[in-house]
């Protein structure tokens, strides 16, 4: 679990740091009665952002690669097959058209939890903020302003941001109130 944990670290990291892992471990404990193959999420948990790097396209396909290579023989081939299709579903926070209904009800859950943070506190959703600024610090202030306000009024426009009942119910409406709320200050500045 080192390996993994320095994975996580470096100065280029803001939001995406050890501690986004460890607060969906968190999450694991309460949803694992409702997972069909729980350690396939944990280890998608853990290694879904293991390679991060803002400024290139592929991360989620390099983090499942590596995954591949770190738990290949270590855990069942079938979940190992899980996790590579949870991991890669982090790109577009969607479930992949090719998921049997078990596979399907995993991944909501896991890409709610991955999302869990937009459902915040005020205090925690400030930080996870100013996380993903330091990660862009790269983007001019105009252009990241610009491109960040194009992303939550994305997430904004859909019926649900949550596709689990787990996640709607927990996270929902917190979320669209940080959503609305960071969306108002970019355009404000």
């Amino acid at each position: 679990m080192e390996k993994v944990r320095q994975l996580h670290s470096g100065a280029e990291r803001g939001y995406h740091s050890w501690s986004h892992p460890q607060a969906l471990l968190r999450f694991l404990v309460d949803v694992q009665d409702q997972l069909n193959d729980p350690l396939a999420v944990e280890c998608a948990i853990v290694l879904h952002d293991a390679i991060y790097e803002p400024t290139r396209s592929d991360n989620e396909k390099r983090s499942a690669a590596l995954a591949k290579e770190m738990i290949c023989g270590v855990v069942p081939d079938p979940t190992v097959g899980r996790a590579i299709q949870l991991i890669e579903a982090t790109e577009r926070h969607l479930v992949p058209e090719n998921s049997s209904a078990d596979e399907a009800e995993d991944c909501r859950i896991f890409l709610d939890m991955d999302l869990s943070v937009l459902g915040s506190n005020d205090e925690v959703f400030d930080a996870y903020e100013a996380g993903v600024r330091h990660e862009y610090r790269h983007v001019p202030e105009n252009a990241f302003r610009q491109g960040r306000a194009a992303i939550l009024e994305r997430f904004l426009s859909r019926d649900r941001l949550y596709m689990s009942e787990w996640g709607y119910e927990r996270f929902e409406a917190k979320a669209r109130e940080n959503l609305g709320r960071s969306l108002r200050a970019l355009r404000e500045a």
